[in-house]
């Protein structure tokens, strides 16, 4: 194989959701339609030069909006901050319109597999902007698997002297889902965190 091309292949590969099969398609077919294969480095230059994570928040944002809107915003609710583990989570909450206070990106969550103990994220700084006092709810948005409840826990106890109210998202069946087609743990995690019908 010409060494470009698996050059290509293998740095298509390292990114999320595309493993060696995906990343051998996508570099071939950009390969195929040169004027694709420009349009994307042009965009991933336009990217590195102009996007950055908000000082604040550490979602992201271009670098003449820092702080960013979501941090700047006069109408969103300054007593109510979200724990994310990525920057990308907070397009994802975003996007549900169910949520309308601030944000906080951790950059990732506790996992001893990957090395990464609490200096690795960014907990001082969360630290710091609940020690503000301001805010009074710190609702945690983070993974259910076992590195996600770890970090909850950190966090947890982190900021059990501050007084502040930690909460996190229901756990349950989703939508459009039935009882039979969920695992024990989403069921037995429904059934602890059952409301009241109105």
């Amino acid at each position: 194989m010409v060494p470009a091309v698996d050059n290509l292949i293998r740095s298509l590969a390292k990114l999320p959701g595309l493993g060696r099969r995906s990343a051998e398609r996508a570099a071939l077919a950009l390969l195929r339609k040169p004027e694709l294969l420009d349009t994307l480095v042009s965009a991933m230059q336009a990217a590195r030069t102009s996007v950055c994570c908000c000082s604040v928040c550490g979602g992201f944002t271009s670098k003449e909006h820092d702080p960013c809107k979501l941090c700047t915003g006069a109408a969103r609710d300054d007593t109510l901050l979200c724990v994310v583990e990525e920057p990308s989570d907070i397009f994802s909450i975003e996007r549900s319109g169910g949520f309308n206070g601030r944000y906080h990106a951790l950059m990732g969550k506790l996992s001893p597999a990957k090395q990464t103990g609490p200096s690795d994220l960014r907990l001082r700084a969360l630290a710091a902007r609940v020690a503000h006092g301001q805010v009074k709810e710190v609702l945690l948005a983070l993974s259910t698997d076992m590195e996600g409840d770890a970090t909850a826990g950190y966090i947890g106890e982190l900021l059990k002297a501050s007084g502040v109210r930690v909460t996190r998202l229901a756990f349950g069946l989703p939508a459009d889902s039935g009882v039979g087609y969920s695992d024990p743990l989403t069921l037995k995690r429904a059934i602890s965190g059952r409301t009241a019908c109105d």
